[in-house]
């Protein structure tokens, strides 16, 4: 087998969390895994969509959000989501393990290794980067706008926001689907409504360090919740563990009733937005800093 420098002669390289190399002369992108048994956050979403009306697949919309780590045997790589919905939050390995074990886990990706350097291997990402993270023709069958398939041929890496940084990889193609007979609100929004060329967006995220407290959740708080079953729970307990959907804030006073963060949240407007809908989110928003 080559080495990584050896496949990777000519290629364009975006050195970050998970190193990229972009070759141009084959469209491909290729992917150096060096984390193995690492989990780290996959989050996917839909940067350009089809257009704001019923169908509901709309700019920016964010996909799903999982908990996937790398595993490799011989030549096959592995992308595994963890199902986290069934755990024994225990010291126990024994029990951690027999849990672990009763519930399928998802592999999303098998990929083959082309080349390695000691404990890294690369392998070409292309098709996977390429394929319909988002379920665009499940919606649009769902909505009865037509049944649709990706055309590979029309698809492509969207290299403007394929970018690498230290702690996420960012990674952009378009897409293109393809049907027949499509309904009324795809015509609507579509130049071609036998085509429907959109773009998708997959990061690679490192997770946070340790230390985050979980707050249970209380359905008397004006909070989102997330659950999941504890298995090593004490038969005189509800298996079912709930806990709010929260943000990381650590005050930089611990003994202060009230105190800044350390790290304060940090919200993002849209560029686009124009005035004075623009002052108006801000003056939104910077009500909760009171």
């Amino acid at each position: 087998m080559p080495t990584i420098a050896e496949k990777t002669a000519g290629t364009a390289k975006l050195p970050g969390y998970f190193n990229l190399y972009w070759d141009a002369k084959q469209g491909k992108l290729w992917l150096e895994v060096d984390k193995w048994g690492t989990e780290f956050l996959y989050q996917s979403g839909l940067p350009a969509g089809i257009g704001s009306n019923d169908i509901g697949l709309d700019r920016g919309q964010l996909g799903a959000t999982r908990i996937v780590r790398f595993d490799r045997s011989g030549p096959k790589v592995l992308l595994i989501q963890e199902n986290l919905e069934y755990r024994a939050v225990s010291q126990d390995p024994d029990e951690r393990r027999a849990v672990h074990d009763s519930f399928a886990e998802s592999a999303l990706w098998g990929f083959t290794a082309a080349a390695e350097e000691k404990d890294r291997a690369l392998v070409d990402a292309t098709d996977f980067f390429l394929r319909d993270a988002h379920h665009v023709p499940e919606a649009l069958r769902r909505t009865k706008q037509g049944v649709y398939r990706l055309d590979l041929s029309r698809s492509a890496i969207y290299l403007p926001r394929t970018k690498n940084f230290p702690l996420n990889t960012e990674v952009e193609a378009t897409l293109t689907f393809t049907g027949d007979e499509p309904g009324p609100w795809v015509r609507q929004v579509t130049p071609s409504a036998e085509a429907i060329t959109v773009r998708e967006h997959h990061s690679f995220v490192q997770l946070p360090p340790a230390g985050y407290k979980p707050r249970e959740y209380d359905p008397r708080a004006s909070f989102f919740g997330i659950q999941y079953m504890d298995y090593a729970t004490p038969i005189s307990e509800p298996i079912v563990k709930r806990f709010i959907a929260r943000h990381r804030l650590e005050k930089k006073d611990p003994k202060a009733a009230t105190s800044e963060p350390v790290e304060p949240i940090v919200y993002y407007l849209d560029r686009g937005a124009p005035e004075p809908i623009r002052s108006a989110l801000l003056a939104g928003a910077r009500w909760w800093n009171q």
